[in-house]
């Protein structure tokens, strides 16, 4: 192979030289397709995995008949769509109607740009880093771009000229906005451990401290259920709340941009379960060892890293299954009391114990090893004991309990044990 080829061929980081940037700028767009192609390909796939998932729950087949157990039902769902009426209401702003559900799915897309997804792959050539952009901002870049995903939903809504469309629109801007204050406050211990707002920074202090889901147990709490809400799954599903709204903001919509928003909620769903993976799973990182975060990097450990990566966030996309086939929806104003009145004093009063807890260990000299991970591990059992003793209140962990007193209980069942006998047993 001739040496240009071989330059050509080179992984270069955009930082050196500028006769590394066209070797660079091809490996970036190999990786750019060869991503989104999956992620694309993976969201198609998600719908027939849900259908799969609630069948298994309700002891039932989901689809078999479209191919070899079913694989084929995401291309015929697809094919379907594609040769529907594309109807548009008679009164509906055009241009906003056609761009609402594409503004609804590309946030999702482009979040994937900064999250690491294995360890670096060593080349003859060079390095290259498996991230499509290891921008030193990829923190505030997700909180930035995944905020703009209401605005489709918005439009969606009110382009409709539809009421049970328009007031579905009008609940999921109002929903999102306040989980995503909540989601925002949550991530800030992340950064406070980390003391970087790069991912593959996050990465290797979670690494070498212990994952954040042990040492930020109450952090990943708040992130996952403001997950939900932000993705309008159940429980938080009530922008489209089909018994109330008919189908929400999509009610005018069909053929593929129907669909669209369908793809835009799975794709929210992966880029959602990974973020939940980097940030508080350790992302790509194999726990119990660090043999993967230290150079030399090989291609073994680049598999390895890549299928551990895979692995926690298929967990997190059955659990949004899971949970959808499982909880019923909430009230609209027990959503919203959760996410003001509950949610966000949490978060906040969460970063403040978090700051205060590095503060004081680093002013103890703790270094930053097994032992500040163990400390700040003990610290969040206590805040978890005492947090979720006060969410429950008696609902789960003591369901007997009750406000009213206990002779008032003891008399309640004796009437109610008077009423199931005869006259004759009763001596009336």
């Amino acid at each position: 192979m001739s040496l240009p080829v071989l330059a050509l061929l080179q992984a270069a980081d955009p930082q050196l030289p500028p006769l590394h940037f066209w070797p660079w700028l091809i490996f970036s767009l190999i990786k750019l397709l060869v991503v989104f192609t999956l992620y694309m390909v993976a969201a198609a796939l998600l719908t027939l995995a849900e259908r799969k998932i609630s069948a298994w729950i309700q002891d039932r087949h989901g689809p078999n008949r479209v191919g070899p157990g079913g694989l084929m039902q995401p291309l015929a769902d697809g094919l379907k769509n594609f040769v529907k009426e594309e109807t548009f209401p008679k009164f509906s702003n055009k241009a906003l109607f056609l761009i609402a559900p594409m503004l609804a799915f590309m946030p999702a897309l482009i979040t994937w740009a900064v999250i690491p997804f294995g360890s670096p792959l060593p080349t003859r050539w060079g390095r290259v880093d498996l991230v499509l952009a290891d921008i030193p901002v990829g923190f505030l870049y997700i909180l930035a771009i995944s905020s703009l995903g209401v605005y489709g939903i918005v439009l969606a809504g009110w382009s409709s000229n539809n009421k049970y469309a328009l007031l579905g629109g009008l609940r999921s801007s109002a929903q999102m906005i306040s989980y995503e204050i909540a989601m925002g406050m949550a991530t800030i211990p992340v950064v406070m451990l980390a003391g970087n707002v790069t991912l593959g920074a996050i990465v290797m202090t979670q690494a070498h401290q212990g994952w954040n889901i042990v040492t930020l147990t109450l952090a990943f709490f708040i992130f996952m259920v403001a997950a939900f809400a932000e993705t309008n799954r159940v429980p938080f599903d009530l922008p489209e709340a089909e018994a109330e709204l008919v189908a929400g903001y999509h009610s005018e919509y069909s053929a593929m941009k129907f669909s669209f928003f369908f793809i835009a909620e799975y794709a929210n769903m992966v880029t959602a379960s990974a973020l939940m993976t980097t940030l508080f799973l350790g992302g790509w990182d194999i726990p119990f060892t660090l043999w993967d975060n230290l150079p030399p990097f090989s291609v073994l450990k680049t598999l390895l890293t890549l299928v551990a990566f895979l692995g926690k966030l298929s967990f997190f996309l059955f659990l949004y299954m899971w949970i959808r086939w499982t909880l019923p929806r909430f009230r609209y104003d027990q959503l919203m009391s959760l996410g003001w009145k509950v949610m966000l004093p949490m978060a906040l009063a969460y970063i403040v114990i978090i700051a205060a807890a590095i503060l004081g260990l680093d002013a103890l000299g703790v270094p930053r090893d097994w032992r500040f991970a163990l400390s700040m591990f003990a610290l969040n059992i206590v805040v978890v004991f005492i947090v979720f003793g006060w969410l429950d209140r008696g609902r789960i962990v003591s369901p007997a309990s009750s406000r009213i007193s206990a002779g008032e209980l003891a008399r309640l069942r004796t009437m109610a044990h008077r009423s199931t006998l005869t006259p004759r047993e009763t001596g009336d």
